[in-house]
Order: C-alpha cells, then sequence, then structure tokens
C-alpha cells in the first residue's frame, strides 16, 4: 500500500520573520513552533512578494507575483483564469480544504455587480472548499459563539476591548472581553481538529489560516500578561516621524494618514505619535497572541502525533505578511519596508530527515510554496508559476542555479480606505514599486515617483537613501536593470512553451 501523503499547510497573519526564536526572538514562548524548527527547515530570508492580505494570498496560493496574477490591493478582483492551489489539487485527486479566509475579490465577469461578495473585502478564492469559514465579515466565528452559548454585544466586534467597562482603548495588558476558550483561535483549531477528525484514514490537504496576531492588538488571559514590555525588541525608527517622512512622498503620506484605530478597538491617535512605551506594551501583546497561536498549534500537532500521521505530513508554516509595530513610526503592512514583507517559513518535510533543526540562509518568497507543495505531491507546477519547488533546498541546500535577490511588489492606488493618488499626484497604473534586494543592496523602483538605494550593510534600519547619491549612480543602475530584467523573464508565459510547426504543435520543456 502506498504511503499516506498529507499536507498541512499553517498561514498565520501579520507574523513577522524576527518574532521566530529560531532566527534570534529568544525571548518567545512557542514550544509547538520549536519542534517544528528542530524536525524542519527554518528560512531566514524569506518574504511575501505582495502585501497586504488579498495580494499577498494571491501570490501565495497562485504561485504568481502580483506582475501576474494582478489581484493588486484589497478589494481588486482575482482573475478566474489563474490556476491556483486549489484548482491544481483538485486536479491530482486532493480535496483542497481551507480554514480560515483568502480575501479574494471575484472576477466580475463571470457573475453580476449586484453578487453580495462586491460588498465585502474579500471572499474565498475559488478551488478551495470551507471547512471553517470566518468571512463573509466573520460570521462563521461570530455564528459559533452564539451556538456556544456566549452573549454577543450590540456591536460584535466590542469582544475585542479590554475588559472593564471604564477601559481605555488602546495598547494595553488587560485581557480582551472574549476568554482564550472562545477566541478567534480556539475557533479555527476546533474546525481543523473537527475537519481531521472526520477524515478517518483518507490522505488529505489542509490550508490552516489563523487570524492572529492581526489586531486588534488586544490578547485574552493569560497571554494578555505572558510577556515584560521590557523584554521586547526596540523600535527602529529615526529621531522623529517628521524626519523620516523627507525619505520619501510614499513614506510621507502613511506617516501623515494612518491612525491607531484599526489595531486597537475603539481608539484614537495617529499611529506616529505611539511613544517607545506604548509600542512595547503593543509588542509584548503582540507576542502573548503568537503564544496562543502556538498553543493552539500544539493541539493540532498533539491529534497528529496520536494518530500516527504526523510522520507522513509535509507541514509548512508562514504568514500571509508582515507587520511594522512602530518602525518607522508606522502600523500595519505597507510601503516597502521589511518589517511588511519578512515573513517566517518552516518546512518539515517527512522525507528530509537529514535536515532536521537546518536554518537555510538562501533567499525564498512566498510564490514558491505552491510548487513545493505540489512537487511533494507527485503533481507538476503550472507553467506560469513565478515560484520554485523548495524540496531540493529542504533535502540538499540550495542548488547553483537559486536566486540571488528577493523580488516583492507593492501596488498603493486608492481603495475605499487609503486614497494616496490624489495627495501624490498620480493615477491608479502609476501607483506601484517593485523592489530587487539582496545581502548587500535594497533597490525600490517606482512607476512614477523618485527610486530609494539603501546599503544594507552599512544602513540596516535603512534609514539612509542613497538614490540621489552621485556616487551611487552606478548602482541604482545596476539593480534598476536587475528589476527590468527579472520582470521580463517572469512576464506571463502561460501559453509561450507552445509552438507551431509544419509537424503541427509542439509543446517545448523549459
Amino acid at each position: 500500500m502506498a504511503q499516506r501523503r498529507n499536507v498541512l499547510l499553517i498561514v498565520v497573519d501579520q507574523w513577522r520573520a524576527d518574532f521566530v526564536p529560531a532566527l534570534g526572538a529568544g525571548f518567545l514562548k512557542t514550544p509547538n513552533l520549536d519542534r517544528l524548527c528542530r524536525e524542519g527547515v527554518t528560512f531566514r530570508n524569506h518574504v511575501t512578494t505582495a502585501v497586504p492580505c488579498g495580494p499577498a494570498r494571491a501570490s501565495l496560493l497562485t504561485g504568481l507575483y502580483l506582475m501576474n496574477h494582478r489581484a493588486v490591493q484589497n478589494t481588486v478582483p482575482l482573475d478566474s483564469r489563474h490556476m491556483n492551489l486549489g484548482k491544481a489539487l483538485r486536479g491530482i485527486g486532493y480535496d483542497p480544504a481551507l480554514i480560515g479566509y483568502t480575501t479574494t475579490t471575484p472576477d466580475p465577469r463571470g457573475t453580476t455587480d449586484k453578487d453580495f461578495r462586491f460588498t465585502l473585502l474579500g471572499d474565498l478564492m475559488e478551488g478551495f472548499r470551507s471547512v471553517g469559514a470566518f468571512e463573509p465579515s466573520m460570521d462563521g466565528y461570530f455564528g459559533w459563539l452564539a451556538q456556544k452559548g456566549y452573549a454577543l454585544p450590540e456591536n460584535r466586534e466590542d469582544i475585542w476591548l479590554p475588559e472593564g467597562e471604564d477601559s481605555v482603548p488602546g495598547a494595553t495588558n488587560q485581557p480582551s472581553r472574549i476568554p482564550a476558550e472562545l477566541s478567534d483561535t480556539a475557533y479555527f483549531t476546533e474546525r481543523a481538529l473537527t475537519y481531521l477528525k472526520g477524515k478517518g484514514e483518507k490522505p488529505w490537504f489542509l490550508h490552516l489560516g489563523y487570524w492572529r496576531p492581526h489586531p486588534p492588538f488586544i490578547a485574552p488571559v493569560p497571554f494578555n500578561t505572558m510577556y515584560d514590555p521590557a523584554e521586547m525588541p526596540k523600535v527602529v525608527r529615526g529621531e522623529t516621524w517628521q524626519e523620516e517622512a523627507k525619505q520619501h512622498p510614499l513614506h510621507s503620506f502613511y506617516l501623515n494618514g494612518i491612525s491607531q484605530g484599526s489595531f486597537f478597538h475603539g481608539a484614537g491617535g495617529a499611529a506616529s505619535e505611539l511613544d517607545e512605551a506604548t509600542i512595547a506594551q503593543m509588542r509584548a501583546t503582540y507576542a502573548g497572541m503568537i503564544s496562543e497561536v502556538d498553543q493552539a498549534l500544539g493541539e493540532v500537532f498533539a491529534y497528529l502525533d496520536a494518530t500516527d500521521q504526523w510522520k507522513d505530513t509535509l507541514v509548512i508554516f508562514t504568514s500571509d505578511h508582515g507587520e511594522q509595530l512602530g518602525d518607522h513610526y508606522l502600523l500595519g503592512k505597507i510601503g516597502y519596508h521589511d518589517e511588511s514583507f519578512r515573513i517566517p517559513l518552516v518546512i518539515k518535510d517527512p522525507d528530509a530527515p537529514q535536515a532536521a533543526g537546518t536554518i537555510e540562509e538562501c533567499f525564498t518568497e512566498s510564490v514558491d510554496v505552491l510548487p513545493t507543495i505540489l512537487d511533494w505531491l507527485g503533481g507538476t507546477p503550472p507553467r506560469a508559476c513565478d515560484g520554485r519547488s523548495m524540496l531540493p533546498v529542504v533535502r540538499d541546500g540550495a542548488p547553483s542555479d537559486w536566486r540571488d535577490h528577493l523580488f516583492y511588489e507593492y501596488d498603493f492606488r486608492d481603495v475605499h480606505y487609503s486614497k494616496p493618488e490624489g495627495v501624490l499626484g498620480l493615477g491608479m497604473d502609476e501607483s506601484s514599486l517593485c523592489v530587487v534586494q539582496d545581502a548587500k543592496w535594497k533597490y525600490v523602483h517606482f512607476a512614477a515617483l523618485p527610486p530609494l538605494l539603501f546599503d544594507l550593510e552599512a544602513d540596516p534600519a535603512q534609514l539612509n537613501n542613497l538614490a540621489d547619491d552621485p556616487a551611487h549612480a552606478a548602482t541604482v543602475a545596476h539593480y534598476a536593470q536587475r528589476a527590468l530584467s527579472h520582470r521580463m523573464k517572469h512576464a506571463e508565459r502561460t501559453l509561450t512553451h507552445f509552438r507551431s510547426t509544419p509537424r503541427g504543435l509542439e509543446e517545448r520543456q523549459p
């Protein structure tokens, strides 16, 4: 009998790479993530190729760069012609189960403008089967709470206010009003265990999504006081937010426009006004939510151990994007800063026990996840896929022809909750950037704004833009050429390996 092949793809939300103990965050208590790192490969230089959530998940689940899938912002539709992981898994006999969300706006050409999904931030990507709904509008979670007998407040999101009627919204070590056993993290975990227990002996694929450590930044007991703010990593930023704003017009726009209300339910004030003590408390709460997710993962791992499925399961742990957490006076996942794009990636391949505990330094991107999963299950990645299978890296280290830089993108066109176009004097198709980054240099190219260049060895905090310095003109030109070459190499290529000949249609092997 053939070995059963299971895949557990864990996708947490807004978890940045430097909050992984194996990569230096020794203050964190994450025994289950630690176990995964001991038994698998942890990638130090991994990025999402797009932010925020919708574009990031589109890249993760299609294997395509933003320049190709073009779901460029939350609320922008994903073209239905694109292959994705769910569709590809169906094609090789797997049922692609999904817990959580994908923040996907549907292709309007396949429905009408009356479709209720166009009133949402995003719905479920075509091809997956939801077994633990969060969308639309968290109804799945709030319905679960009501079914559990929890009396929901008139404004359902008030469950994420600090406990106590007189509590002040904002960064706090006060617990949320919802207890840990009824948190969204508990909900997703129950859905996962329900699904896995229903599968019996059949092979499975599960996208296990968690909303945390996404804001609002508030944790239930006991996670709210698990960490001392004094233990948190120090904020990375310039002397003042006004000084940082001089770096670039896009940075200035966000420094003048981000409020605290989206990150602390009920709070007001600008994100740029947060002082270091408040940021330290926010980070302690963020760390608490991370530990809550880790404890939940322990329940899932324990079930796989108890049923002897762990040894047959490829486990991939990653996030959709990072979080600024006050660095550069910002909150959220925006712009061109590393904190928004660098994310965790851990792969536990049961076929590669020799790799256990490895820290891999090579450059990897979120578009590599889809081809890795299909490769492990014996499938073939779509021709259009921009990523590469990481199984050779996991098993034998990076091959000699592996990528020599990271590439990622951000589109900042107007959406209903953020409108930079008028402020920056840009049209929607000019509101974009791409980044080429290696160990030495980070180059940021804008479609219609000045570029940025950072010397990562001399200026790891990326506070000193060298793009206008004549002494670095050759470096700017070199990395601009690399960006152009990268885009040309990865231009849409679904059918470009076919050609007609006097003998008929030929299919070339790349």
